[in-house]
């Protein structure tokens, strides 16, 4: 094999436009994905086994936002996709700017370790090794499970959303969801649709329901570049605003509200949630205490009993082949300190993707870092050097903390735009 510059691990939706970028940057690459075709978690049973895909699935960001900055989703598509059209469109984008051809099927990367010279040896599970000078990880974080504990012993069935598929997993059963983010409420809403048992959110702090539409616009198109540059009072004055014009108090419906201010709290998004809670086919407990069997005791005292109990309680960041780079433990706490989000202060060589939990969609954001890593790779801009990195990332540590609680699903937070907004400034860092 020719040796290339960069190595991108997985061909899901940042590693597809990483691979673009680099190709029209006229840099030599490899991209190497575990399953047989492209699209990562957006593959409904992707054979990678790292799909968190359901059958009924459907973004819930609208198209316009979601796509790519160029390769429109094409306007005969629904305003909010099924996955089915997600995978689709990402193919078409893949055909189109001639990746595929770049892409090493049903190949896993199993070891990146660093040679002596700065480079990198990525280690295949076929036996294979090669040198790499730039290694991009695009290997997603919503695919490892993270599971709660709690006192005592649960004898029904249990399963974390990830493994969610079908509808078949709940029909006929007493259903709690513990979690109140996009998967859980989705998953309650499909098991109230079903009327054969009932279904029960707990959830510790709650979470503000923002619908998918205002009227007949897309609620997420109310996001703005000059709104995100607005004083987080007067966003929050704005946002609460549209909330009530589209749908009144939540308590209303039943839903609780959470005790922290808007935007202290990542959204949920659903259309459905209020009207299914309203219509008393989903209730709402707060956090479980303890189990005895089947029986669920809650904080407030009350009891019920579940053949079922799915965690959509989040995703562990990993990164399995990175054991001889990252010397701490990612996975419990959820982070890895990043410049921008993107660069190891230590391994300006090593860069990562997608590694953001955004209010909004990650696919444009993930197009924008790698447009940057290859003007790095080139020459064309400069990074910082490490103490100046090292600054930068504890500034917006601090930052982070004061304004979301701490918990490990908000230490990937950025706002969209002035994320997306400071990336293209690093662009013109000479």
């Amino acid at each position: 094999m020719t040796k290339k510059q960069v190595c991108i691990i997985g061909a899901g939706s940042s590693g597809i436009t990483a691979a673009k970028a680099m190709k029209e940057a006229g840099i030599s690459f490899d991209c190497y994905e575990k399953g047989s075709d492209i699209g990562g978690n957006w593959r409904f049973n992707n054979d990678n086994g790292m799909s968190s895909a359901y059958r009924s699935l459907h973004i819930n960001t609208n198209r316009m936002v979601m796509a790519y900055s160029d390769f429109p989703m094409p306007k005969e598509y629904p305003m909010f996709p099924h996955h089915t059209h997600i995978i689709k469109y990402f193919e078409d984008y893949a055909n189109h700017f001639g990746v595929r051809e770049h892409i090493t099927f049903k190949t896993a990367v199993t070891n990146v370790s660093p040679n002596a010279d700065g480079t990198y040896k990525i280690t295949l599970d076929n036996g294979e090794s090669h040198d790499y000078q730039y290694v991009l990880v695009a290997n997603g974080h919503h695919w490892n499970p993270r599971y709660p504990s709690f006192k005592g012993e649960f004898t029904g069935e249990v399963l974390h959303a990830h493994h969610y598929k079908e509808d078949d997993q709940i029909k006929h059963k007493d259903v709690l969801i513990v979690g109140i983010g996009n998967s859980a409420v989705d998953i309650a809403c499909e098991a109230a649709r079903l009327h054969t048992g009932k279904v029960v959110i707990s959830t510790r702090s709650g979470a503000y329901i923002t619908p998918n539409w205002l009227g007949s616009t897309p609620f997420d198109n109310l996001a703005n570049p000059l709104t995100a540059k607005l004083p987080l009072f007067l966003q929050r004055f704005l946002l609460s605003s549209a909330l009530w014009l589209a749908r009144g108090r939540q308590e209303d419906y039943g839903v609780p509200k959470p005790k922290r201010p808007l935007l202290s709290e990542h959204p949920t998004l659903s259309q459905d949630l209020l009207n299914m809670t309203g219509r008393g086919l989903i209730q709402f407990k707060p956090n479980i205490r303890e189990f005895r069997g089947k029986t669920v005791v809650f904080e407030d005292g009350s009891e019920l009993d579940f053949d079922i109990i799915i965690y959509a309680t989040g995703y562990k960041v990993t990164f399995p082949f990175l054991k001889h780079i990252l010397a701490f433990d990612v996975e419990e706490s959820n982070e890895i300190r990043l410049y921008k989000k993107v660069i190891h202060p230590d391994f300006n060589n090593l860069f990562f993707l997608a590694l953001v939990q955004p209010l909004g969609a990650i696919m444009p954001l993930a197009e924008v870092q790698a447009k940057w890593i290859a003007k790095v790779i080139k020459g064309e801009c400069r990074l910082p050097n490490a103490d100046e990195m090292k600054k930068s990332i504890e500034a917006d540590k601090q930052k982070m903390a004061k304004r979301y609680k701490q918990s490990p699903r908000h230490t990937l937070q950025v706002d969209f735009f002035p994320y997306k907004e400071s990336i293209e400034k690093e662009m013109k860092r000479r």
